[in-house]
């Protein structure tokens, strides 16, 4: 079989049978396709059946002269997915990527913000336009309940459990968690609820919470927008996206005595060594715990 064939059987597997996000499975067949790319490039018809370890060696020696460390694990990774699939479904009888070793990439710390700099985020939305009421309620529930923008733009009016305080959210893999509300943040949801049903809402978003002006679920890409456009009002010196409010989420909870666990629990970290970076991100409050607690200090 050939490559279009045999991704588009992968593609599916990943939906259906491990029940991956359609962003998940994009960023599988952009690996896969980088490759295809390369083999056309260099005139090299070989099928994925047929391609050899050193065939693969050589276009991940070309693509690290390419990317960065950290985007050349990522399609490793999801290349090691694809032959593995290969060699599950009996189309081949090895992984010609088993020894192929990624390469090693320091923890990242995630960038935060300051509550100040949050406020000043959030005050710089106009509320006499139109979508002002949306935007505050967005920023609040990314910071408020530490969601990611996939999260976000995915949620339903249904999914909404005020009198219990809580939301329920569909993370990676279609994993459901139910996530705490603040009162605060449940008022401008409620406000943002009120300017909603003024909107020409389409057939088949009536549920979708968060609306573009044409009544359509809003996109990942606005929301970054969004944010970014806020941070310029502000003259804000640093380079931020949704996910950097879901961080300073973490982090306020974690400086404010919280336990990992619990954060683990509401960020929808399938393992506590995810959230364990968060430990790392502030060596002031670390430093600030010694002193207060250690009988040594």
């Amino acid at each position: 079989m050939d490559w279009y064939s045999l991704l588009k059987h992968f593609q599916s597997y990943l939906r259906i049978e491990r029940g991956l996000s359609k962003n998940t499975i994009d960023n599988y067949t952009f690996d896969i396709e980088r490759l295809m790319a390369y083999l056309e490039q260099h005139q090299l018809v070989v099928s994925p059946i047929k391609i050899t370890e050193e065939q693969l060696q050589q276009f991940i020696y070309t693509l690290a002269k390419e990317v960065n460390p950290r985007s050349q694990s990522r399609i490793i990774s999801g290349l090691k997915s694809f032959f593995s699939y290969l060699l599950f479904e009996d189309y081949r009888t090895d992984n010609p990527m088993e020894l192929i070793e990624a390469p090693r990439i320091g923890r990242k710390l995630p960038d935060t913000l300051a509550v100040d700099e949050i406020d000043a985020l959030i005050q710089a939305i106009d509320l006499t336009k139109p979508e002002g009421e949306r935007n505050r309620a967005m920023l609040e529930m990314l910071y408020g309940c530490g969601l990611r923008v996939s999260e976000l733009v995915e949620l339903k009016l249904s999914d909404l459990f005020f009198e219990e305080e809580f939301i329920k959210v569909t993370g990676k893999g279609n994993k459901q968690r139910f996530v705490p509300i603040g009162s605060l943040t449940q008022k401008y949801i409620h406000f943002y609820q009120q300017k909603r049903t003024h909107l020409p809402i389409q057939k088949g978003h009536e549920d979708t919470l968060f609306l573009n002006r044409r009544g359509r679920k809003l996109t990942r890409a606005m929301v970054f927008t969004i944010i970014k456009d806020l941070a310029q009002a502000i003259q804000l010196n640093k380079t931020i996206s949704p996910h950097t409010l879901r961080h300073s989420f973490a982090t306020h909870l974690l400086e404010n005595g919280a336990d990992l666990r619990s954060i683990q629990l509401m960020l929808g970290h399938e393992s506590i060594t995810t959230t364990e970076i968060y430990v790392h991100v502030d060596r002031t409050h670390l430093s600030k715990v010694l002193t207060a607690f250690h009988p040594r200090k």
